[in-house]
């Protein structure tokens, strides 16, 4: 597995990273052999970098981990934690809390359900509109100097916010959405983040699973599968959202890969500052996604894939409208 250095100060980590957010059933029920099956997998692959968040069933997913990782040498991996987002024992979520003393209270509990001594890379998941970035990433910047976390990170937010963040601290990446469908990061975030030395994590990069070749028309998400209030999913915009899938299809067939290899390695292709967080929950997924660390795409390969999805293709926001507000970024 190929290495990539995420910005000048970050973390050197895998070229693809593993998402474990769809292990605790953001996508419908997971089986938990199999999950620490595949975690196991991709680090005997070579994957290093390893996505989580505190909120991912309330603390589940990281005692997943905890497991997991049990017995493996910490050197050997790089956590990455997302916190801030508020839930309630229902499906509900109730905003985002980046408040100083909210932040080392978030880290503490990360810190034991994940039995580790330090989180590589702490970012909070979206901006608390109460709470200026400065003291949010302040209390991270204590947590650095008290050994506790080695990087700083974002996810979700706009440019001038990067730039003041990283006027208290050098962020060592940004968390993202970035796929083939969905390109507003490469309008003012991306260049921001060039020229700050940040690196970028993409989620997303399949799309929550629409242009991975396995979504068919007529399907329905099944039981607490969150794609079932995705815009993107739903009736009128699936069936155009699937045309373009098709197309890709076409190009994958000429280059003699899957689907999800293509637009994994489209992500990858965008930089060499830029890690797709692969979100597989089975080994079988994780093997596919796998070959495409190692895919080169040519010139001629990058102009089909942009000519099967041009900029914009997609129909339906990236999330419902009620999270779409707390995007430092559109689609």
């Amino acid at each position: 597995m190929q290495t990539r250095t995420l910005g000048r100060t970050g973390p050197t980590v895998s070229r693809l990273g593993l998402g474990a957010m769809a292990m605790s059933g953001a996508y419908g029920e997971a089986d938990r052999t199999e999950s620490i099956a595949t975690v196991h997998a991709a680090l005997d692959a070579g994957v290093t970098l390893i996505d989580t968040a505190d909120f991912y069933a309330m603390g589940h997913n990281e005692l997943l981990l905890a497991e997991a990782l049990r017995g493996r040498n910490r050197d050997d991996y790089k956590l990455s934690v997302k916190f801030g987002m508020l839930r309630g024992p229902g499906p509900e979520f109730g905003g985002h809390d980046g408040r100083p003393e909210a932040v080392k209270n978030f880290l503490a509990y990360s810190l034991t359900r994940l039995g580790t001594d330090y989180i590589d890379t702490y970012r909070p998941a979206r901006l608390d509109p109460a709470v200026p970035i400065e003291e949010t990433v302040g209390a991270i910047k204590d947590m650095i100097d008290a050994g506790h976390v080695r990087h700083l990170g974002l996810s979700e937010v706009d440019a001038e916010t990067i730039r003041r963040a990283h006027a208290v601290h050098p962020v060592a990446d940004l968390q993202i959405e970035y796929s083939v469908i969905s390109r507003a990061v490469e309008a003012d975030v991306l260049p921001t983040l060039r020229e700050l030395g940040i690196g970028l994590t993409a989620y997303g990069v399949l799309g929550r699973g629409l242009i991975s070749g396995h979504w068919s028309a007529g399907r329905t998400a099944g039981p607490g599968d969150s794609r079932a209030f995705g815009p993107r999913f739903s009736g009128g915009n699936v069936e155009h959202n699937l045309a373009l899938v098709d197309a890709l299809r076409r190009v994958a067939e000429a280059k003699g890969c899957t689907v999800a290899q293509l637009v994994i390695a489209w992500v990858a292709a965008q930089g060499d500052d830029i890690v797709p967080l692969v979100g597989a929950r089975t080994r079988e997924r994780l093997t596919e996604a796998l070959p495409a660390a190692d895919l080169a795409l040519t010139a001629d390969d990058l102009t089909d894939i942009e000519k099967a999805v041009p900029p914009g293709a997609a129909r339906g926001d990236r999330y419902p409208s009620a999270f779409m507000r707390d995007l430092g970024v559109g689609n």
